[in-house]
């Protein structure tokens, strides 16, 4: 076999363009990861990018080390104990930072995540998939962490419910019902609208240790109902009654997911930070929907008790940076 010529550190020579980098790495990595989740061990199938801030007299980045990086940290959690995906994250970017010498690396880890859970009349045995988000950013100063989840829901829409009963009010009334009986019966019968599959994210930055769960449970509860893989008819009744009698549009799934994560998780300290996103698949559109809102927990918990919103949202880059 011929040997391979010697070739310099190409990487580590002068660009022809002298010109720092925002970001350069590799993105779309997949392996198949452990994760703890409180005395439990999962194994997941992940996906992973990770990418790092380039001087402006470094040619290039060592690629290739990123997954042996990514390969030593997975086999420390496979090996030993699991790890939060949040801490893997953070694992890898500090090592890039020290064996690369870079400036900053930021590490994002997306998790196939298998839910356990009972379908809600028939009480069968049905799993669900939930993507589990673990982003960190690291300098020779320090980490910082993220911990999030992607669920998917249903949202029936409020404004075309609006209209159908409008127009059911007008039937009716012409039928001979009088003002009370209709709106008896418009509050017993559930009235029809289109439906839109959401997909829901939860982005949290904290040191605190989260249940990945209760982020599933509170994107699920801000949408109209939840879906299940596994539905018998009285389980399919059931979802499809409660999704039109609680109506929302993708606005109102995002302002209910950070109320909720406030109310519910009141120990997030003030410098912590919170992303919700919102995205409606639409029916009766060719177009989809989304809804975002970011910021720390004091601008967010300041809003929610009144004062005037801030004209600054501290954005998920910046908080990491």
């Amino acid at each position: 076999m011929t040997d391979l010529p010697l070739v310099g550190d190409l990487q580590a020579s002068a660009p022809p363009v002298g010109l720092a980098l925002s970001r350069a790495g590799v993105t779309g990595v997949q392996k198949a990861i452990r994760i703890r989740r409180g005395e439990q061990e999962i194994l997941m199938a992940a996906e992973i990018d990770c990418t790092v801030d380039l001087a402006s007299d470094q040619k290039g980045v060592h690629m290739s080390r990123f997954p042996e990086l990514f390969d030593e940290a997975i086999d420390e959690g496979v090996l030993g104990e699991g790890l939060l995906v949040e801490v893997l994250a953070d694992r890898i970017a500090s090592q890039i930072v020290e064996r690369q010498r870079a400036l900053r690396a930021e590490v994002r880890i997306v998790a196939r995540w298998p839910i356990r859970r009972r379908t809600p009349v028939t009480d069968l045995a049905t799993q669900e998939m939930v993507s589990l988000i673990g982003i960190a950013a690291a300098t020779t100063a320090g980490t910082r962490r993220v911990v999030g989840v992607e669920a998917t829901g249903i949202n029936a829409c409020p404004c075309a419910q609006g209209l159908v009963r409008g127009r059911a009010t007008e039937r009716l009334t012409e039928a001979g019902y009088g003002g009370d009986e209709i709106e008896r019966i418009l509050e017993l019968v559930p009235l029809a609208t289109h439906n839109q599959r959401g997909r829901g994210t939860l982005l949290v930055g904290t040191t605190r240790e989260l249940d990945a769960e209760d982020l599933v449970d509170i994107v699920e509860r801000s949408m109209s109902a939840p879906v299940y893989e596994l539905l018998k008819r009285p389980d399919e009744l059931y979802v499809v009654e409660h999704a039109h009698l609680q109506p929302r549009f993708v606005e109102d799934s995002v302002r209910i997911a950070i109320r909720d994560l406030l109310e519910t998780d009141p120990d997030l300290a003030d410098d912590d930070f919170v992303l919700s996103r919102q995205m409606n698949l639409e029916t009766i559109h060719v177009h989809d929907v989304v809804a975002e809102r970011w910021g720390t927990v004091a601008e967010l918990r300041a809003e929610l008790a009144g004062a005037t919103p801030t004209t600054q949202q501290t954005t998920l880059e910046a908080w990491l940076s």
